[in-house]
């Protein structure tokens, strides 16, 4: 699922009203104002607000349909879309509130933070394209009862989430604060085992090799990259649970 604000520069031509309407309800819903779930006015009062026919109005919130933003429920209205996942429908965890949840404190280390250019070993649209993209990387580790239990490797695109440059992540860990800031409209999971390099071993303390859940994940907001991370888990202490529905 893709969708694009696009914002006219001073040469492009002016926007027509279908355009300035879904750009208008684009921009409610990729900013976290309209949170998912959220009825969106109904036809009828958009028509009234933008002084326009009923046939603009709805190809509008067709074409957000379409784009995976919106869903229509019958006799009910129109509602923000919840986000969707490619492949298995898995939330994103917030992992001091399922370490919470386990009867179990919270710890947490900032290994690394820094702001650079996106060189040509990070994901290809965070490279630098015509002008560098700046991303946030970071570094963390997370603790259950004072003993490791996964190592964070995080980059935020920093065209996509400037604020996260003025963010103290050495207090807030950076997944908790993008789930509470960042509205995400679609994400990505990739999970597999493998065995703790050296330097992931030294951060868990465990031998190097043992086996650890690598999850990899990467979310996008209307089709531009919001982060890319890598949090690999001790294989004793971490279980990845998921329930799963039938596709209609």
């Amino acid at each position: 699922m893709t969708a694009t604000v696009h914002i006219p520069a001073a040469t492009d031509p002016v926007p027509t009203l279908h355009q300035r309407i879904r750009a208008d309800l684009e921009a409610k819903i990729l900013s976290g104002e309209w949170p998912p779930g959220h009825r969106i006015p109904f036809e009828h009062e958009l028509m009234v607000q933008y002084g326009c026919a009923r046939m603009t109005v709805n190809k509008v919130i067709a074409g957000l349909v379409a784009a995976g933003l919106v869903e229509r429920r019958r006799r009910a209205g129109s509602f923000v879309a919840q986000p969707r996942l490619h492949s298995a429908m898995l939330h994103i965890p917030d992992i001091p509130s399922e370490i919470a949840a386990r009867g179990e404190s919270y710890g947490y280390t900032l290994l690394r933070r820094r702001r650079r250019p996106a060189t040509a070993k990070d994901p290809a649209d965070l490279q630098t394209q015509g002008q560098p993209r700046e991303v946030l990387d970071l570094s963390c580790l997370h603790l259950a009862n004072g003993r490791p239990l996964a190592l964070e490797d995080r980059l935020i695109s920093l065209s996509s989430v400037p604020e996260a440059a003025e963010t103290d992540f050495a207090a807030t860990p950076p997944g908790s604060w993008l789930l509470r800031h960042v509205p995400w409209t679609e994400a990505e999971h990739r999970i597999c085992a493998v065995g703790a390099s050296a330097r992931a071993a030294e951060a868990l303390r465990v031998p190097k090799g043992t086996a650890c859940l690598s999850l990899e994940r990467r979310t996008w907001r209307g089709g531009e990259t919001v982060t890319v991370v890598r949090q690999l888990f001790r294989g004793d202490a971490y279980d990845l649970v998921a329930r799963f529905s039938p596709q209609g």
